[in-house]
């Protein structure tokens, strides 16, 4: 039994235990599956927006990249029409190589979206567990909800884990040349794939790593701790206050109407159910939270990231002389102090500061990001609860009745 906010909840323990090894299977399914769903929806939502896949979700490896390097009209940069979009790019594609275009050149950075995506959330949900005990149990309702410090935590630590294990294909996707494709130096994306690698080397790999892995690991942690805060502490917060004095009439609006259940005919009300459709709207609005949230982080360290990029060449000639690690590190500073002046020029030039500079183009780039990240947010959660227990509930008790969450 716990007070909340004057109110208090109690929550009933499921019965029996469940072993690590059916914690550890269910926390992977749902991760899978939230990366997959957010993967394929941010596809099918580029023909709305007109713009590739990658400006939704942020995708690793744009799976577009050999599609558009071989399409004349891509080339010759025509304005945007209907046969420059995600079908028409890969019929085009399909035309000219044939059926195998999809194993060879779509599949494999779709499978590396997937799987980044499922170790982030994977490792999230193993890390919360971790922190905050009752999340390890895999219930349908974790109460009392996890607090701001472990969601961050656990966050902070996936995104960083997921920034090292994707590494290299970070390394891939900012090197890719279109001259490389239409040269027919890479036959596929196999075969780019390791010998890119092979050129660059470990320490190509990791150029770089230190801002992908800032922005990673603050952004997820926002991302995260802004979910589960909207959608638990939020929604048990509201239904408490909206539910919370039935003589109230205006708190009763006929829209959330609850469900009242009496005792024996006496005529008083001994149970309240929420309307049906409350927690969905607070998931929804979660998963629109938590895009903006990350965005404050991921915008601006992304922005100073593109800048970053184009002194990769110069780090990859670098990385292949014969130098100590010492003095690779000082290479590596003085790239990261050339990407610092170089900002500053720019902002300066703008005149609108740092600050302006950074988050110019924030909230459109926001609004293209919100649909596939929210509708992902939600999968995440409709899976973690398909496999969650059943046998708890949440019961906030007011005077004379309980508001009871299912």
């Amino acid at each position: 039994m716990v007070s909340d906010g004057g109110h208090i909840i109690t929550s009933t323990n499921p019965s029996g235990h469940h072993s690590a090894r059916r914690d550890k299977k269910s926390n992977a399914a749902t991760g899978a599956s939230a990366a997959g769903v957010r993967a394929f929806g941010s596809q099918a939502l580029a023909f709305y927006f007109r713009a590739p896949a990658k400006a939704f979700f942020r995708t690793r490896v744009d799976y577009l990249a050999f599609a558009r390097a071989i399409n004349p009209r891509v080339q010759a940069q025509e304005s945007w029409s209907l046969r420059l979009t995600t079908p028409a790019l890969l019929a085009h594609a399909i035309r000219t190589h044939g059926w195998s275009f999809i194993p060879a050149h779509v599949l494999p950075p779709l499978l590396a979206n997937v799987g980044i995506g499922a170790v982030l959330y994977t490792s999230y949900l193993q890390i919360l567990g971790v922190l905050h005990p009752p999340s390890s149990r895999s219930l349908k309702r974790v109460y009392p909800p996890p607090p701001h410090s472990s969601t961050f935590t656990a966050g902070f630590a996936a995104g960083t884990i997921q920034s090292l294990i994707a590494a290299p294909l970070d390394a891939l996707s900012v090197r890719f040349r279109t001259s490389d494709i239409l040269s027919k130096r890479y036959t596929n994306m196999w075969s780019y794939s390791s010998q890119k690698l092979r050129e660059i080397g470990p320490r190509g790999v990791f150029a770089g790593f230190g801002i992908n892995c800032l922005k990673d690991s603050l952004g997820y942690g926002l991302f995260f701790m802004t979910f589960e805060f909207v959608k638990a502490q939020g929604y048990y917060r509201f239904v408490a206050m909206y539910y919370g004095d039935l003589l109230r009439g205006d708190l009763l609006s006929p829209i959330l109407k609850p469900r009242l259940e009496e005792s024996g005919g006496s005529g008083s009300v001994d149970v309240i159910r929420p309307h049906y459709a409350i927690e969905p709207v607070f998931l929804g609005l979660a998963g629109v939270a938590a895009s903006v949230a990350q965005q404050t982080v991921a915008h601006p360290v992304g922005r100073v990231q593109e800048i970053h990029h184009r002194s990769l060449e110069y780090l990859d000639r670098e990385a292949r002389k014969e130098q100590s690690r010492g003095q690779m590190l000082r290479t590596y500073l003085a790239a990261y102090r050339r990407t610092w002046e170089i900002c500053g020029a720019r902002a300066r030039k703008m005149g609108v500061g740092w600050r302006g500079w950074l988050f110019k183009g924030f909230w459109w780039g926001t609004i293209k990001l919100v649909p596939s990240t929210a509708a992902g947010l939600v999968i995440f959660e409709f899976v973690r609860k398909r496999y969650g227990v059943e046998v708890e509930e949440v019961r906030i008790e007011e005077d004379g009745y309980d508001i009871l969450l299912t």
